[in-house]
């Protein structure tokens, strides 16, 4: 009854605003700044949101693939599609119908027709009608974004939620669950429904494809094409494990069967993960979808660091008792090019790498994976990075500056989110994990946490003879506009709000330095060290202790905009927020 009511309520809405669009008089492009209700915002408006984003053409090199491999590729982007889909409903459940209401504008021709393409298109980009990089204000309508997303009543209080829970002992592990929507039984009672059951009709699909992908690649046909030395038994095992996954909605056994995918040149994420879109609890796991190719050479050379992580968690500057020796050391890194992405990694700010699974179990028996996307990490450097560390940096500091530096900054943030404290005792004695005793905490302090325990585990490669001390700084000389780059999305989002914290203590510790008399920061690189350390030892118990109110006072404490940052960001508004990729340059949007 509640989507029944919602949806209906969206259509009637989504044909008013369009019913208004073609009601608007002034349409030129000297009248285009008039008001437009429906949107709220002036068409010049929009635009200035839309030009936040820097466009780019996403390609890769087809010749490197056989035929089997061109037939495997094309199946697994289909299922990146659907994982849009699936997305879209997770989001919010108005989502689907508003959708279809803008793509047929964008298709009716009239005078209206460019300004309802331009709806569509950012409608897509931000995976609904709320601006991302603006707090997730509505640009369509006047709903804000219901906190608890698309995986609970809108009616439903987080108090509510909480008591229903203590109240029902027997179900908590599937309310609070990462693969359930919550739902109101006749009566009123919540209910978990599995994402299985929610999702049905988009996952069987999905499966289909999945398992005709492992076929095209493991086919007696396929393994003469591919030739000697070319297996893809791993994948292949993935691809049907997480199809099976769909139907059971355990995904424990698939997380395990991705881990061990072997070198190819196809490179696979399919499945729920990030819980940053469960604004209520960070408890629900969204979609998402990375169709990649492999970068073998890149790849090899950074494997090597997976060998120093147990020696890094000893390294960690916390109490023994806190650090986690027991999660797994096989933690592979994966340098790739995406050649098309879905759901949740590209909504708004698309995401430079990303460190999975999130089942600590899977954590624990073999470590995670690191995947680093270097095509949308050099375009976030060209288009983004650079034109702000030339606004915000000393001159003499702009000869540190590469993409190399960035790239391995972001290569640390990850391998960092597989060390610290996972499985926590709390003060009670209660058995937890980090990320269900801090809630909505966890994401900004994680986020944090990564970003300096980067930096900090810098410091001990040093000393290994890894890296030079000269490339130790430049890994500073990016850090700071790096902050910049992240804070721009806005406090509401983990990465931004944790790099305020980053922003406020290392300046607290002098290891950044603004001259008021050019308004440009330097470093101490010294100071920058042992900021460092100190703020790894502080995230890390935070997480260790798991106590929320400890973490919601030093989230508090730290994570807050100083009028100097205010000052400077805007100085940056002329340099997009982010990229807006286009993932259709090789695949048609009508194939089906």
């Amino acid at each position: 009854m509640r989507h029944h009511c919602i949806r209906a309520i969206t259509a009637a809405g989504v044909a008013l605003v369009v019913l208004a669009a073609g009601c608007a008089k002034k349409t030129t492009h000297e009248e285009a700044s008039t008001e437009l209700p429906f949107t709220h915002m002036s068409a010049d408006s929009l635009h200035a949101q839309m030009a936040r984003f820097a466009p780019v053409e996403i390609s890769y090199d087809e010749t490197i693939l056989s035929a089997p491999e061109k037939e495997a590729l094309a199946k697994l982007v289909q299922v990146s599609r659907i994982i849009d889909e699936i997305y879209l409903r997770q989001v919010w459940q108005g989502n689907i119908p508003m959708r279809n209401e803008l793509m047929k504008a964008s298709e009716t021709p009239g005078p209206n027709q460019q300004l309802a393409t331009d709806l569509y298109r950012f409608f897509k980009l931000n995976a609904g009608p709320w601006l991302r990089l603006e707090n997730n204000q509505p640009f369509i309508g006047t709903l804000a974004k219901p906190d608890g997303a698309g995986f609970y009543p809108t009616d439903m209080s987080k108090e509510e939620f909480e008591k229903f829970v203590a109240a029902h002992p027997d179900q908590q592990d599937a309310l609070t669950g990462y693969f359930t929507v919550i739902e109101r039984a006749p009566g009123g009672d919540l209910k978990a429904v599995p994402y299985s059951v929610e999702y049905a009709d988009l996952l069987r699909d999905a499966s289909r494809l999945m398992n005709e992908a492992a076929d095209a690649l493991t086919s007696d046909t396929a393994k003469s094409e591919l030739g000697k030395g070319v297996d893809y038994t791993t994948l292949a095992a993935f691809l049907r494990s997480r199809a099976a996954a769909f139907e059971s909605n355990d995904y424990f056994q698939s997380d395990m069967d991705w881990m061990d995918i072997r070198d190819n040149i196809i490179d696979v994420t399919i499945g729920p993960y990030e819980v940053y879109e469960d604004n209520l609890f960070n408890y629900k796991a969204a979609f998402e979808a990375v169709i990649a190719i492999r970068n073998p050479g890149d790849s090899q050379k950074l494997e090597q660091l997976k060998s120093f992580l147990p020696a890094m968690e000893r390294n960690l500057p916390i109490p023994n008792e806190y650090k986690n020796p027991h999660r797994g050391t096989d933690s592979p890194v994966a340098v790739i090019d995406v050649v098309h992405a879905g759901g949740d990694i590209k909504a708004g700010v698309h995401a430079v790498a990303y460190n999975l699974p999130n089942d600590e179990k899977v954590r624990e028996a073999k470590g995670s994976k690191k995947v680093m996307l270097k095509n949308i990490s050099r375009a976030k450097y060209e288009k983004i990075l650079v034109p702000i560390a030339n606004i915000v940096l000393d001159p003499n500091l702009m000869d540190h500056i590469d993409f190399e530096s960035f790239f391995n900054q972001s290569l640390m943030h990850e391998l960092a989110h597989g060390l610290g404290p996972g499985r926590i005792k709390l003060a009670d004695g209660t058995e937890t994990t980090v990320n269900l005793a801090l809630q909505t905490l966890y994401s900004p302090i994680e986020e944090c946490k990564a970003d300096v325990m980067g930096l900090f585990n810098n410091q001990y490669l040093l000393k290994q003879g890894v890296i030079t001390q000269e490339q130790l700084h430049r890994q500073y000389a990016v850090f700071l506009p790096g902050l910049f780059r992240s804070v721009r999305f806005g406090l509401h989002e983990a990465h931004g709000k944790g790099n305020m914290i980053q922003y406020n203590w290392f300046k607290d510790q002098g290891a950044i330095i603004l001259d008021p008399a050019t308004d440009r920061y330097t470093l101490d690189n010294d100071k920058m060290g042992e900021a460092a350390k100190s703020l790894t030892r502080e995230l890390c118990l935070l997480e260790a202790k798991g106590d929320y109110k400890a973490a919601e006072a030093f989230v508090d404490k730290w994570g807050n905009v100083p009028p100097e940052v205010e000052r400077i960001v805007n100085k940056l508004n002329a340099i997009p927020s982010d990229i807006w990729p286009d993932y259709d340059a090789h695949f048609s949007t009508t194939a089906k």
